[in-house]
Parts: structure tokens; sequence; C-alpha cells
């Protein structure tokens, strides 16, 4: 019984850190593309795909948004 316990309270807490990740990870990369020297597709595609992050967020899904806004920082060379 512990171990489920446990288990139920590593997964709430790791998606409640997750959900607070996403708006600092959103935060670099504005930074970043303020003063980043990219392509003009390179930039409409960190721009999309940071959109696209926050609006997972926004729905709760912190992996997914975490992993869209990898590829934008990925683009950043963050």
């Amino acid at each position: 019984m512990k171990k489920v316990v446990l288990a139920v309270a590593v997964g709430l807490f790791s998606q409640v850190a997750m959900a607070h990740g996403c708006p600092g990870e959103m935060k670099k990369i504005d930074a970043k593309l303020s003063s980043a020297t990219l392509s003009a597709a390179d930039a409409t595609k960190v721009k999309e795909l940071r959109a696209q992050g926050e609006k997972l967020h926004k729905e709760g899904k912190h992996t997914e948004s975490m992993q869209t806004l990898g590829e934008a920082k990925k683009l950043l060379g963050l």
C-alpha cells in the first residue's frame, strides 16, 4: 500500500513540476528569440513551436508542451 501511495505522489509531483517548467521554458525562448540571428524560416518555426507549446501547456499536456518547447530551444541553440 505504501508503494502505491508513493507512486501516486511521485506521479502527481512530476506533473506539477512539469506544469511549472513550461512557463520558464517559454521565458527562455522569448528572451533568446529577441537577440537570436536566425533565418526567417527558423524564426517562424521557433515562434510556431513556442505558441504550440503554450497551447499544450494550457490544455494540461505538459509532457508534450516540454517536448515542443525543447524543439524550439534546440533551434535557438539553447
